[in-house]
């Protein structure tokens, strides 16, 4: 018999979004768990910032790197990932929203929303698949979905639109890349206390209604996200791919 290993030591991750919220927490947990961390943004001074956090958490500062990195450009994608080496381990964590009614929402709003959450997702897994098959190693692909890509709301249609397509592609890629060791799975998260959602937490009577829609009557926090990121990077997950983690407090178990 041997126990799981929930460790990741000796394995590079990649984290796109990873200077704040959730990413920068993934990065600090996989880091923490043994891996080499790259976190990708498009601001360099917001990577600074992060590495300076991670450092200050107790990271050593070579077992960070940052780049700069537009993940809704494809030819940066493709140059940027030629230069980091195979990734063992890609969070998929870019993403974003723009609410309101479908109706009044434009062309460019669509097409905005499915780049930043569904295409660059895409693009970045196929640069990291292909480094894997080229250095003949097995690897993890986590993509950020969400409750909405499970679940519908009023005012998420273009969200909930593209965390649907993540989890659709995401069984797909699975089984696309199974045999050659590499696993995909989705982590789904509810309401989380970041930077994007802390103006929205702030009005009246938002942060208990959330609360309430959750079995455990709280929100969920960046680690509660980053704990199962850090599972399904490691090989205690070896046997898990196609799949989905919520990480809700319940609220789609209703």
């Amino acid at each position: 018999m041997h126990a799981p290993n929930f460790r990741v030591d000796g394995k590079r991750a990649l984290i796109t979004g990873g200077s704040r919220g959730i990413g920068l927490a993934a990065a600090f947990a996989l880091g923490q768990a043994g891996a080499e961390v790259v976190i990708a943004a498009r601001d360099r001074v917001g990577l600074d910032e992060a590495k300076k956090t991670l450092s200050a958490n107790g990271l050593e500062q070579g077992s960070v790197r940052g780049v700069v990195l537009d993940v809704t450009d494809a030819s940066a994608v493709e140059q940027t990932m030629a230069t980091l080496g195979p990734i063992h381990v890609l969070v998929n964590n870019a993403g974003g929203n723009r609410g309101g009614l479908l109706k009044d929402k434009t062309a460019a709003d669509i097409e905005a929303v499915l780049r930043l959450n569904v295409t660059s997702s895409m693009v970045v897994s196929k640069a990291v698949i292909q480094g894997l098959v080229d250095a003949g190693e097995p690897g993890s692909i986590i993509n950020l979905s969400s409750q909405y890509g499970h679940v519908g709301s009023s005012e998420r249609t273009l969200y909930s639109a593209a965390k649907h397509a993540v989890e659709g592609y995401t069984k797909s890629l699975a089984w696309e890349v199974g045999s050659l060791g590499i696993r995909v799975n989705t982590v789904a998260p509810s309401m989380i206390e970041t930077d994007m959602t802390a103006e929205r937490l702030s009005q009246p009577g938002v942060r208990e209604v959330f609360a309430q829609k959750s079995a455990l009557g709280r929100i969920g926090y960046p680690e509660d996200v980053a704990g199962a990121i850090v599972f399904l990077a490691s090989d205690a997950a070896a046997y898990i791919t196609g799949s989905c983690i919520h990480v809700d407090g319940g609220t789609t178990a209703v």
